[in-house]
């Protein structure tokens, strides 16, 4: 399957600088990988769902994610391209995320120093 063809943990490694909240959650196992169906899923206890989309360009990813977030004004979407190299994911993907969540990791990781 397309989800274990990437070391993901690896990849999680490889931003904790940036995304210091990532690399927690994999760890305990609260993201979830899977292949872009179409269908969104809710989050559940995950803490965020890492679609893989490997068929999808940037402008493709980026449009997908626009009407995602005035849909699911619940939820953040982020997408990443390998195509922008550092930082970029290994493949295409589509990110879900909970706002509430999400917002709160930015405003703690301020509140310690870190800036985006």
């Amino acid at each position: 399957m397309e989800e274990n063809k990437y070391d993901w943990m690896a990849y999680f490694e490889s931003i904790k600088e940036v995304c210091p909240w990532s690399w927690s959650a994999v760890l305990s196992g609260a993201i979830d990988i899977q292949h872009w169906h179409s269908q969104v899923e809710n989050l559940d206890i995950n803490k965020a769902r890492l679609y893989i989309a490997p068929n999808h360009n940037p402008r493709q990813l980026k449009k997908i994610c626009s009407r995602l977030n005035r849909e699911r004004a619940h939820e953040e979407w982020l997408w990443s391209h390998p195509k922008y190299g550092h930082g970029s994911t290994p493949t295409p993907v589509l990110i879900q995320q909970d706002r509430h969540s999400l917002e709160k990791a930015r405003k703690n990781l301020k509140n310690n120093g870190f800036s985006k």
